[in-house]
């Protein structure tokens, strides 16, 4: 709702469908009481609402495959689920070509015109609110001077500053607290040298170092496809061998860590045993050490819970926020420099 509130105008719906909460047990695409009843009539969204990819026909991706995501309308044909998607409320059907769907649909006085005229009518609005009417050519020359300029640069390196989250920073040895103060041997791992050497001074020698910096990315299990290798999944925990060579690192000296999160992951071991704890979400190495000098404060908060182990995440419900017991860390956090 926050989103909402905020003047959000779009709104793509996401693959899963409800279950056990009253609501229709079909895919959001085709879900009439959470597009039509939720979102449009209780929560007074009027802008557009484009379903996910692939949701009424199958295709061939990369020679893979892909069946159409239709769950719970797995039994009907691509037309007919065209028009559950219109009876839900959807705008916009994305990632397919099959226009014909909808005007036999039309010609066959299932779907009126005026449903389409809705649908036309919020799409039309946005590129009028866009511009696209008034400018709809690109200026080279402008774009040459606005994209990537200076001002759009630093706007960007404050927002990735931004969203660095401090999840603990209880290191016993001081020096090894955010923020670390310069000059201080770091060795670095997953960080570029060249920026950390912008306040410290860079060690190749783990024994050499006041404190290890290291960079993770959140754990996924590789998946066979090219499409579903694209899309991270599988287990949130660290493999055995990965988690014991950070340990033995964080046992040597004081270790700072910040993991990239493009998903949740079980920091349970890590947050126990490193001096310091970040999580990010694709800031670049020139951001995340901004805000580890102290150049730029913490200001990150979690956007879900962080579990306390797989087996906890596999006791919670899949289709239920906030269902895992006892999370290392709740949905919010995010500490300060003061804390």
């Amino acid at each position: 709702m926050a989103a909402l509130d905020a003047g959000c105008s779009q709104v793509m719906l996401g693959y899963g469908m409800p279950r056990g909460t009253g609501y229709a047990e079909v895919g959001f695409s085709f879900n009439r009481d959470v597009v039509g009843g939720l979102l449009r009539r209780r929560m007074g969204f009027g802008g557009i609402v484009c379903t996910d990819w692939g949701v009424l026909t199958g295709a061939v991706f990369r020679g893979q495959v892909r069946p159409a995501r239709a769950w719970g309308l797995e039994h009907l044909s691509p037309a007919r689920r065209a028009h559950r998607v219109l009876d839900a409320g959807a705008d916009q059907i994305g990632g397919e070509a099959v226009p014909g769907l909808v005007v036999d649909l039309v010609r066959a006085g299932r779907v009126g015109v005026a449903r389409l005229d809705a649908s036309v009518r919020r799409v039309l609005r946005e590129k009028f609110t866009l511009g696209l009417f008034d400018r709809p050519y690109v200026d080279p020359d402008r774009a040459a001077a606005v994209v990537g300029c200076a001002r759009f640069r630093a706007a960007g390196l404050a927002a990735q500053r931004a969203c660095v989250t401090l999840l603990s920073n209880a290191a016993p040895d001081r020096a090894a607290r955010l923020p670390l103060r310069r000059g201080l041997r770091v060795w670095c791992d997953g960080v570029a040298p060249e920026v950390v050497a912008r306040d410290w001074r860079v060690v190749d020698r783990l024994a050499d170092a006041d404190v290890a910096l290291l960079r993770l990315q959140a754990p996924y299990d590789h998946r066979p496809g090219q499409f579903e290798a694209f899309f991270h999944a599988g287990s949130l925990e660290f493999a055995a061998g990965e988690m014991a060579r950070v340990l033995t690192i964080a046992e040597t000296v004081p270790t700072v860590v910040d993991v990239y999160l493009d998903r949740p992951a079980v920091l349970s071991r890590l947050a126990a045993r490193v001096a310091a704890l970040t999580v990010s979400f694709g800031v670049c190495d020139e951001a995340l050490t901004d805000v580890l000098a102290g150049r730029a404060a913490p200001g990150g908060r979690l956007p879900f819970d962080l579990p306390r182990s797989s087996a906890a995440v596999r006791a919670g419900r899949p289709d239920v926020a906030f269902d895992t017991a006892d999370p290392v860390f709740r949905f919010g956090h995010g500490l300060t420099y003061q804390d």
